[in-house]
């Protein structure tokens, strides 16, 4: 086959974890490439997975503008899921997203990285839900 690798065994429970819950759930590969989100996850973001695609990390921040609560520009470097990736530990925050239409959403996000071993960095799961004040 040829194309993308073949997801690890890890990545393949993980999206199958994901399928199974309400929460809303993502998941990116070790390249930091959106590799799934579940249905809750897609009804936050107003975008199906088929829609979206394997996605790179610069394309994710590009459709879903993060900011700060106060509608300033949030630095890549802040958002949870990107801080698991590169810091190989959990990070949260909340924050806003842009989502299809333009919605400004609050979320709060939870991001740690997976691990196959201690050195075997296979990706990240970031859990988020809408904050609704």
């Amino acid at each position: 086959m040829e194309g993308r690798p073949q997801k690890t065994l890890v990545l393949i429970l993980a999206r199958e974890l994901a399928s199974t819950l309400a929460t809303p759930m993502f998941i990116t590969d070790e390249e930091g490439r959106l590799v799934f989100c579940n249905e809750p996850a897609e009804e936050i973001l107003g975008r199906t997975f088929a829609e979206l695609g394997e996605i790179s990390a610069t394309e994710w921040v590009e459709l879903f503008t993060p900011e700060d609560l106060d509608g300033n520009p949030l630095p890549t470097d802040e958002v949870p899921s990107r801080v698991a990736y590169v810091e190989r530990h959990p990070a949260h925050a909340s924050l806003r997203i842009t989502g299809a239409g333009g919605r400004k959403i609050d979320i709060s996000s939870t991001a740690f990285p997976l691990f196959a071993r201690a050195s075997e960095f296979l990706g990240v799961i970031a859990i988020f839900w809408e904050n609704k004040e």
